[in-house]
């Protein structure tokens, strides 16, 4: 069954490939009569003719196809034209040599056949390996496409690389002019570098003569401040020694300003209890005064005891006066000492 659909598979693709080799409906249908009687082995018919093809009226595929039978018969027949051999000899010769082409023709057919059968064979083991050859083509597409990407990826990764290395390429070139520069002012430094160590050497041999120099003075310096200290040293010592005795001094002396100071003080506390006792007396004395005053203005006095009592009265008041002066002298010593 799958011969029968492969032959009329190919049958049917050769079909479309004499239609468009032979655009004239007589010479396909010519053509097509060719192909079934000598390749598939098929004998043509009207019907099947005008089925395969589609192309004019049913009578031109049975007109093409009795022109095809006549050709064939006629090219069949094998004519042998002999001057000496009779007319009847040479038709049996034909005939016979007809037959003989026909039996060659069925044997080549059969062998065609056998061909056709290997062929198929191979053509279907062609087939499996175009199907195998087709996946691995699927795949080696596929990897390709995959290639591709990563090709693709790549290029554009090399792309960015150009361009990194473009810009490091002028980056690079800027940095070799600013080596160049900065090595141009490294020389120019050096050059002013040996200049200024020339001067630095100079100035350094004026600060070295100096500096011995002002070493000398230091060291005369040195001498006449360790005399001033020594000096100084024996002043320190007189005047710590003079300290001493003065401090010695006002310590005798303040002792002897505490002892004065408490006697004082001494004297002061006794001064002040003088003081009340006497404000206390005079107290008592103003109060015997007022009493005193008081009954010298009562009406009820007489003239005799007015009389006894005056020479008391008269001597009171310098007593209180006595007094007063008294403590107010005492009050002033005290004072004074203090």
């Amino acid at each position: 069954m799958s011969d029968v659909l492969s032959d009329e598979s190919r049958l049917a693709a050769d079909i479309e490939r004499l239609k468009a080799e032979f655009p004239k409906t007589r010479e396909l249908y010519r053509e097509v009569c060719a192909l079934l009687f000598f390749r598939f082995g098929v004998p043509p018919t009207a019907n099947r003719l005008y089925n395969l093809v589609r192309r004019g009226t049913m009578s031109t595929p049975s007109s093409v196809l009795a022109e095809f039978w006549a050709e064939l018969r006629e090219k069949s027949r094998v004519r042998i034209e002999h001057p000496d051999l009779p007319k009847e000899l040479g038709e049996a010769a034909g005939e016979l040599i007809g037959t003989l082409w026909t039996r060659a023709a069925a044997s080549a057919h059969a062998e065609l056949t056998t061909l056709r059968d290997d062929v198929e064979a191979r053509r279907a083991e062609a087939e499996q390996k175009v199907v195998a050859a087709r996946e691995e083509l699927g795949r080696t597409e596929m990897a390709l496409e995959q290639r591709t990407a990563a090709l693709l990826a790549a290029q554009v990764e090399i792309r960015e690389l150009e361009r990194q290395q473009a810009h490091e390429a002028a980056a690079r070139k800027a940095l070799e002019a600013q080596v160049k520069r900065l090595s141009e002012e490294v020389v120019a430094r050096e050059r002013d570098l040996d200049k200024v160590r020339d001067t630095f050497s100079r100035d350094l041999e004026k600060l070295r003569q100096t500096a011995d120099r002002a070493e000398e003075r230091l060291r005369a310096s040195e001498k006449r401040a360790l005399l001033e200290i020594d000096r100084e040293r024996g002043t320190v010592v007189k005047v710590q020694k003079e300290l001493a005795e003065a401090t010695k001094r006002a310590e005798k002396r303040d002792a002897e300003h505490r002892r004065t100071v408490e006697a004082l003080q001494a004297q002061q506390g006794d001064a002040r209890q003088q003081t009340g006792v006497l404000q206390g007396k005079l107290a008592a004395l103003e109060e015997a005064y007022i009493s005193l005053q008081e009954q010298l203005k009562s009406p009820r006095a007489t003239t005799r005891p007015s009389a006894r009592r005056a020479p008391t009265a008269e001597s009171r008041p310098p007593a209180r006066r006595a007094a007063r002066k008294a403590a107010v002298g005492k009050t002033a010593r005290a004072k004074d000492r203090a």
